[in-house]
């Protein structure tokens, strides 16, 4: 009887290391560990563990109809997934309320937002009102020559309107830093994960570049929503290459982007971002056999099957790097 209850033991353990789990779904991942070819020796070491070369890669897909409306009620066989062109099988599909949500709120205090500053706090605190559930966490940033946490990821509205009332001016402007060190800080969060970054697009001061930016937050898997305020639309002093930069991450990682002149369009953009992020849909899969060798993998997402449908915009991360950023 004791044997049979070992020989149950170990077939339960090689069972769950061939079948990877989600992060979210609890447990510790499998373990890539190698385990004897000799049977006498495995005998000996029931406790070892087998090798798994797949990785479940989440992709969140916001799906807009033609006027920027997000489109509900899908379900998994209204999309098409691919890898580097290939067709992918979609082992995981669910939609965004039984994800937590991790949001950092990344708000630039350099010394050209000073006139602004007040109205942004105001409307970002409506925002954290109307998106935050008891699952959810929001982290505060505060970015100028240097960037500060000001409120650790937490889902306690005193606790992050106590963080905004702290925020001061600065000088300069350090937004790649802000980027880089936002997306850090979401790695090891679970479920989605989302930077919204208000600022007028300038970066003067920061120590990594936009190169170094952009494929942390595509490691992070964070989506990064962008919101470009621009007080006068046609001063001399705009920096037409940060807002480039603002709208080329936002659309690589599945964001959005957004011009803002006033306060009714802050909280106009505040209020699409809440509404995509509680319509999203995720879409994960274990890769097929790769046919390139290239370190950056690029995925596409198109929908079918759609009766009767307008034409719908899908938005999601353009790919992931299959090794760490040497960074």
């Amino acid at each position: 009887m004791r044997h049979l209850l070992l020989f149950l033991t170990a077939t339960a353990a090689l069972c769950s290391a061939q079948v990877p789990k989600p992060p979210w779904a609890g447990g510790s991942p499998a373990k890539a560990t190698a385990g004897s070819t000799n049977s006498q020796a495995a005998e000996q070491k029931p406790e070892t563990t087998f090798k798994v070369d797949v990785k479940l890669v989440n992709v969140f897909v916001t799906v807009t109809d033609d006027h920027g409306a997000p489109v509900g009620g899908l379900t998994k066989d209204n999309f098409q997934l691919l890898e580097d062109g290939q067709p992918q099988a979609i082992s995981v599909f669910d939609k965004e309320s039984v994800l937590p949500l991790s949001i950092v709120l990344s708000i630039d205090t350099s010394l050209s937002t000073r006139k602004d500053l007040p109205l942004e706090l105001t409307s970002a605190r409506r925002f954290t009102r109307t998106i935050l559930r008891p699952v959810d966490a929001l982290s505060v940033y505060e970015f100028s020559e240097v960037v500060d946490e000001v409120v650790h990821f937490t889902a306690d509205l005193k606790a992050i309107d106590r963080g905004i009332d702290r925020i001061h001016h600065g000088s300069a402007t350090a937004l790649y830093d802000a980027l880089y060190l936002g997306s850090r800080a979401l790695v090891p969060r679970q479920g989605r994960k989302v930077m919204v970054v208000i600022t007028d697009g300038g970066d003067t001061v920061s120590r990594v570049d936009y190169k170094e930016a952009v494929r942390a937050a595509q490691e992070a898997e964070a989506i990064v929503y962008s919101i470009i305020v621009v007080p006068i639309e046609a001063s001399a002093g705009r920096d037409t290459g940060g807002e480039h930069a603002l709208i080329q991450i936002s659309e690589d990682t599945g964001g959005k982007y957004f011009y803002a002149t006033s306060v009714p369009q802050l909280d106009d953009a505040f209020r699409q971002i809440s509404d995509e992020l509680r319509t999203q849909y995720l879409l994960a899969y274990y890769p097929a056999r790769r046919l390139s060798d290239s370190n950056f993998r690029r995925i596409e997402v198109k929908t079918s099957g759609v009766p009767a449908s307008p034409v719908l915009m899908v938005r999601h991360r353009t790919g992931y790097y299959t090794s760490k950023s040497p960074f």
